[in-house]
């Protein structure tokens, strides 16, 4: 049986100025600071690029987003869309069974 290819991209993080210190600071190069002005059409831009693997943006951009966006970002594998915590403020987290159907489509089930 051939191999599937293991495609390369790049990661992206779009946030708040401290969401992106903090990304810059373990290395990351492509990280663009958000306002709530600007979020959205970062994200847009983003997500329509086709140059990366991975996004990982700020639970608050999430927020920002129309239900279409929301539904497109969580059902998105290439690239996968993760949310992360915002620095300050309320956040929501994604259950680990929830993260698994998005990503991989399968239910994780627990037996006793």
């Amino acid at each position: 049986m051939p191999e599937t290819p293991i495609v390369r991209g790049r990661t992206v993080v779009l946030g708040e100025r401290e969401l992106a210190i903090g990304f810059r600071l373990i290395g990351l190069k492509d990280v663009v600071d958000v306002t709530p002005e600007t979020s959205v059409a970062e994200f847009q831009r983003v997500m329509s690029a086709g140059s990366y693997n991975l996004v990982i943006a700020s639970q608050s951009i999430r927020a920002r987003l129309s239900e279409a966006q929301r539904a497109h970002a969580d059902s998105s594998l290439a690239p996968l869309v993760v949310f992360v915590p915002t620095p300050t403020g309320e956040f929501e987290v994604e259950s680990i069974n929830a993260l698994a159907k998005r990503v991989l489509g399968v239910t994780l089930a627990v037996s006793a």
